[in-house]
């Protein structure tokens, strides 16, 4: 067991952590949509207009706040035109990026307002720079924004929604660096500044505009999006990093079958985003000292080889306590910086990569992931605080740190969260808190052993439980043990 001394001090407030901190991602790949969120209405599995019940409120449980749609690579392969009216009647198409098969486009754009309504979710959209046209994008605003009184609006009261969706997020443009277009950053941020001019605020509606920011450490591309842009031209600008535990993405190793060393290798590489954001915030900062544009972080997760006999293009994998491991370390990691980091989606949803929930058929399952967003979901608009931990390694060959956490404020309410990484060790954990009267605390635990998954024969396997702390004048001790993420709630 190794001991590890901690400090909070809660009149040291920080920054807001947005709610659409714990935002994810769905996009037409594999089974993300179809036979996953969207079963259609006909189906025999319950749902409300073809969106499976199940999922709306699994989704409403962790207070899911914002979701990306429809993409992705697709998103710039993608016309929305192609996915309103009569379903029957909807254009086909082949995805071109995910598995070559064939789309339907009976999950449009009424679809995904309608599950962002029943999931009571912001809709985050990312539009089509990269194959589409400024003419094309500026419409699809205008049909889901303008109150009436032109071609587009009358056309989506013609598809049977009369009143216009309040729409924040929109993304103009998706890795454009790469399969958006191949872009440099000069030419894309020229393009951006067109197309978003054309995007225009209706009905009252505002827009917060985001442009494709870098892949991973292309810190030249943020500069040179920061060089060109503004607070009035953007709000946002994306991030793009996947924890790939060999770091070789040819081969990237299985959900499941893995030793220690590749467990504390991923942990290593998933822990590469502090980096990433601190020095991507030290380019913004020289540009944007007020934090006028927010780092979104809308695409994140572990990336693995898929499962075996499963189709390579619909990126289906497992999900064990190392995937829940990854989730907690960056969470607290968000919430760290969340001065400057204002959104992040995980990928995927449903059924592809890292995902929240496995569906077949009439079964689904929250994986272990999914209960770490459970845990964490209390630090949505809370403060920032001031939380220290004494240095402590865990690993072999990847040292890495034992302990993650981050604690925040909201309604006179403190929530700590903590993730042990290790493998071997309990962590004994003493934390003084500071500048919060405090008289009770509870916790919550998700823990077993590293490699254990819930699947349709066990949907339960690894589900939080309560977990013993104690609270004495002011100061909180608990034991992790080892593969463990904690959320304790103090009064």
């Amino acid at each position: 067991m190794k001991k590890i001394s901690m400090l909070i001090n809660a009149r040291d407030r920080i920054s807001h952590i947005n709610p659409e901190l714990y935002g994810h991602f769905s996009e037409h790949l594999g089974r993300c949509i179809y036979n996953g969120i969207y079963v259609g209405e006909n189906s025999t599995i319950p749902n409300t207009d073809g969106i499976r019940n199940d999922i709306i409120e699994a989704f409403r449980n962790i207070k899911l706040p914002v979701l990306r749609w429809p993409g992705g690579c697709f998103a710039d392969e993608y016309h929305w035109k192609d996915g309103i009216g009569e379903k029957s009647k909807r254009k086909k198409m082949i995805n071109t990026n995910w598995g070559g098969v064939s789309e339907d486009n009976s999950f449009g754009t009424h679809e995904f307002m309608r599950l962002c309504e029943l999931v009571g979710c912001e809709p985050y959209i990312a539009g089509n720079l990269g194959s589409g046209t400024i003419t094309e994008l500026s419409e699809w605003v205008e049909y889901m924004t303008l109150e009436g009184g032109s071609p587009m609006s009358e056309l989506r009261k013609q598809n049977g929604r009369e009143k216009p969706w309040k729409l924040k997020y929109l993304g103009i443009g998706n890795e454009n660096w790469g399969c958006g277009g191949n872009m440099r950053p000069e030419y894309y941020a020229d393009e951006y500044r067109r197309y978003q001019s054309f995007c225009k605020n209706y009905s009252g509606n505002e827009l917060f505009k985001i442009a494709c920011g870098p892949n991973s450490d292309d810190y030249n591309w943020t500069e040179t999006i920061m060089k060109s842009l503004n607070k009035y031209q953007t709000r946002g600008i994306s991030l793009h990093y996947y924890t790939i535990p060999t770091g070789d993405w040819n081969k990237k190793g299985s959900a499941r079958e893995f030793d220690n060393d590749l467990y504390y290798s991923t942990i290593s590489k998933t822990l590469y985003m502090d980096e990433l954001i601190t020095r991507h915030t030290e380019i913004m900062n020289r540009y944007d000292p007020n934090n006028d544009i927010g780092l979104i972080v809308d695409e994140w997760g572990c990336w693995y080889d898929v499962e075996e006999g499963t189709n390579p293009g619909f990126l289906y994998q497992q999900n064990t306590m190392r995937d829940a491991i990854v989730a907690a370390c960056n969470l607290n990691i968000f919430n760290r910086h969340s001065k400057r980091v204002i959104m992040a989606n995980l990928a995927q949803a449903v059924n592809v990569l890292q995902s929240l929930i496995l569906t077949e058929g009439e079964k689904m399952v929250k994986t272990p992931t999914y209960h770490v967003f459970g845990l964490f979901k209390e630090h949505q608009n809370g403060e920032l605080v001031y939380c220290f931990s004494e240095a402590a390694e865990t690993g072999d060959k990847d040292k890495i740190p034992l302990l993650s956490s981050s604690a925040s404020v909201k309604d006179g309410v403190m929530t700590l969260t903590l993730a042990n990484c290790s493998l071997e060790d309990s962590a004994h954990i003493s934390c003084d808190i500071r500048g919060f009267e405090c008289t009770e605390a509870s916790a919550r635990i998700l823990t077993a052993e590293v490699h254990t998954c819930n699947d349709f024969d066990a949907p339960e396997r690894v589900t939080p439980a309560a977990y013993p702390v104690k609270l004495e004048n002011s100061v909180l001790t608990a034991e992790l043990p080892p593969c463990s993420v904690v959320s304790v709630t103090i009064k």
